[in-house]
Order: C-alpha cells, then sequence, then structure tokens
C-alpha cells in the first residue's frame, strides 16, 4: 500500500489528525510505528462504541505498525473527569483487576493477538515516589488545566474540582513517555489529554506523538453517545441474535455513520455507490444494515452464530424461519395475565401503555406474526411467543407468573 493509500485508510472516520504532516513523514521511514490507545477498565464488559478505536488500531496493524493496547489500571483508580460535571467515584484495585482482565479476554475479537502489546500503566506509576510525581505534576499549571472545557465549566458553576482530578490528564500524557508512542488514539472528549502527551514527550526529550481523534459513537438511539448507562448500547458479548436486532433498530441516517465507523468489509468507495442506490431506490436500506449486522455479528461471534441470527432476524421480521432462534426474555406478569397494551410496555416494546394502544390502532402490533387489534386480548402465565411493533422492535418473550 502507498503512503497515499494508508493515510486515506488511517483518516477514514477520523475526526482530527495532528499533525497531519507529521504522520506522513513518519511513515516514509518505513518502520512499525508505535501504536497507543489507552482504556480505563470502569466496567468489566466493552460495547461498539470501544471499537472505533480498535478498528482504528487493527487498521494501523493491518498496515505493519506495531498497537499497544493500554490498560489504566493506575489511571482508573484516578477517575477520568473527562465530560462529568462532578467528581467521580475511583474504583479499587479489585475491581480495576478484574475488569482489567475482561477488557483483555475482549479486544482479541478485534485485534491480531501477535501484533498486540498489552501495558498496564501500573507498570511505571506503581513504581515512582511521591517526589517523582511531584515533579511531573510542575510539568503544568493550573490555569492551563482550567482550559479544559468541563474543567472551566464546573469551575465556573462553582462546582468542586478535586486536586486529584488535575493529576489524570498529566498521568495519561506521561503513559506516552513511557512506551514511546508515535501515535495516540482517543475520542474527541480526549483531546486535552492527547495533547499533554505531546507536550510531556517533548518535555522528556522525545518526539511528540501525533494525535488522532475518533468521533464518539452515537448509540442506537441516534442522539446521545453509545453508553451503558443510557441504555442504548450493543456489548460486543452479546449474543449474535441480540447484536443483529439492535443493529437492525438504528436510523436510516445513523447508518451512514456506523458504516464508517465499524465496517472493514464496507469500503469508503462502495459506501459512495450504496448511496447512489438507495437514492435511487434500487437498494432497500433495511438490506444494507442486514449486511452490517451480519459482519458485526460474525466479527464477535464467527460466521456460523452470525447467519444463525439473521435466520433469527428473518424469522421474526418477515415469518422466514425458526423464532426459536431469538433469544428468550422472561417476564413477570400478575397471575390472571396482561392485556396486549402493557405487555408491549413491560416487555419494552413501547415506553407506554398509551404509545401501545396508538400503535394497536395503526395494526403494528403482531404476535407471532398475526396482526392484533383488540386492546383487550388478555395473555397470562405460560405463554411464549414473538411481539412485534412495527417493522424493527420485537421480541421472543415467555410470560412467568409474579
Amino acid at each position: 500500500m502507498s503512503i497515499h493509500e494508508a493515510l486515506e485508510l488511517i483518516g477514514r472516520g477520523a475526526d482530527e489528525i495532528l499533525k497531519r504532516d507529521e504522520l506522513e513523514a513518519r511513515l516514509k521511514l518505513g518502520r512499525p510505528l508505535r501504536i497507543k490507545a489507552g482504556f480505563d477498565p470502569t466496567a468489566p464488559d466493552l460495547h461498539i462504541g470501544h471499537t472505533v478505536l480498535l478498528n482504528k488500531m487493527r487498521q494501523f496493524q493491518d498496515l505493519g505498525h506495531q498497537v499497544i493496547f493500554l490498560i489504566g489500571d493506575f489511571t482508573g483508580m484516578i477517575g477520568d473527569p473527562t465530560g462529568k460535571n462532578v467528581t467521580r467515584k475511583p474504583l479499587t484495585r479489585e475491581d480495576v483487576a478484574a475488569n482489567a482482565k475482561t477488557y483483555a479476554d475482549q479486544v482479541f475479537k478485534v485485534l491480531d493477538r501477535e501484533r498486540t502489546e498489552v501495558r498496564f500503566n501500573s507498570e511505571w506509576f506503581g513504581q515512582m515516589s511521591a517526589a517523582d510525581m511531584i515533579k511531573l505534576a510542575a510539568q503544568h499549571t493550573v490555569a492551563r488545566m482550567l482550559e479544559r472545557d468541563d474543567f472551566a465549566k464546573r469551575y465556573a458553576a462553582q462546582q468542586s474540582i478535586a486536586i486529584h482530578e488535575f493529576l489524570y490528564p498529566l498521568v495519561q500524557g506521561y503513559d506516552s513517555v513511557a512506551l514511546k508512542a508515535d501515535v495516540e488514539l482517543g475520542g474527541t472528549d480526549q483531546k486535552f489529554n492527547l495533547l499533554m502527551g505531546r507536550g510531556l514527550q517533548e518535555h522528556y526529550g522525545q518526539p511528540a506523538q501525533i494525535v488522532l481523534t475518533m468521533p464518539l459513537l452515537e448509540g442506537l438511539d441516534g442522539v446521545n453517545k453509545m453508553s451503558k448507562s443510557l441504555g442504548n448500547y450493543i456489548g460486543i458479548n452479546e449474543p449474535a441474535i441480540d447484536i443483529v436486532t439492535k443493529t437492525m433498530k438504528i436510523g436510516d441516517d445513523l447508518m451512514w455513520r456506523w458504516i464508517e465507523l465499524l465496517s472493514f468489509e464496507i469500503s469508503l468507495t462502495e459506501v459512495a455507490s450504496l448511496k447512489r442506490e438507495i437514492e435511487s431506490g434500487q437498494l432497500n436500506p433495511r438490506d444494507l444494515k442486514l449486511r452490517l449486522a451480519r459482519e458485526l455479528a460474525a466479527r464477535f461471534h464467527g460466521a456460523a452464530e452470525a447467519e444463525q441470527a439473521i435466520a433469527g432476524w428473518n424469522a421474526a421480521v418477515r415469518g422466514e424461519g425458526d423464532t426459536a432462534l431469538l433469544s428468550l426474555q422472561d417476564v413477570v406478569v400478575p397471575a390472571e395475565g396482561l392485556r396486549i397494551g402493557a405487555l408491549l410496555t413491560a416487555a419494552g416494546l413501547t415506553p407506554s401503555n398509551s404509545e401501545a394502544s396508538r400503535k394497536l390502532k395503526e395494526r403494528a402490533v403482531r404476535v407471532d406474526g398475526a396482526v392484533i387489534e383488540d386492546p383487550l386480548q388478555l395473555f397470562t402465565p405460560g405463554f411464549e411467543g414473538v411481539l412485534a411493533v412495527g417493522k424493527r422492535n420485537f421480541a421472543r418473550v415467555r410470560l412467568l407468573a409474579g
């Protein structure tokens, strides 16, 4: 691959590359670059929003570069203040260690194990004395820290900022010194911290790393960034059928962004062609979404399970196949049962009973493929079947007596 082609691949989906000319110069050196991305093990599982960075790391690997997956077991105990309006509760060493182990197990669903260096930043910070940490803290001023948008907003609103939170950007920046990183990847919200790495490397006599920021992936709602706390996420350890069914729920506009940031199989050249086909009516967006869903399910579970998941989706939506392939969700109901509207809400298919009633009037509700219009229809414990609202929202449920 030429330097130009490599830069095109590296730039796919990137929000910003600082500085592109420096990256081009290092690529021309012909040696493997050291590509660093850090992850604080704040939760046990990764979701596909995290894989935006992992995918970019994999692209660097495919270009022959050395990737460093840095687990912030030390920084995790500080707590990343990015985007927070209150001081985060630091994790215990036990929490961090447990979460870090699951991270290491999951990332190789995307990264090439042979070309990945897994490191923990406690390796160097665990050896630092209090005097060493004070020397590091001396490399930055409070005024400069308050230039950070989240710190500035909290300060202006007279919300507390703990002293240890100022250490976080310095500690993340020093990771780049310890690892001699050529390139550091991070989300757009991490730009301040990534630039800190450049400054500290220069201070310690190293070439300053190139900073590459990636957008924060919007979740299933198409509005907020993917987050477990908002429930708009797809976990990479979720069953293949759940990855498929959730991916099929995203809006048509969001589909293009997901393809750009998550797909390895659909090139940007093909994207342009696919957009023309959809605009002309030659291609249904649903079919392209299904292609993306198959790719994601195969990445995390293998081709065989992905095909089973696609078959399950087709069974629920198109009536083609065995709905037993769908994940089974238990719903606890009173002994006398629930009417259809309340059941749809209890199963999470409608946000409220009034919305369920509206969907019933629109003839958008199906049970095992049959349209339901009667709002008084009752479902009692022991029922098992597929509830569907519209073309995207469905669930295979089993009713249990509460």
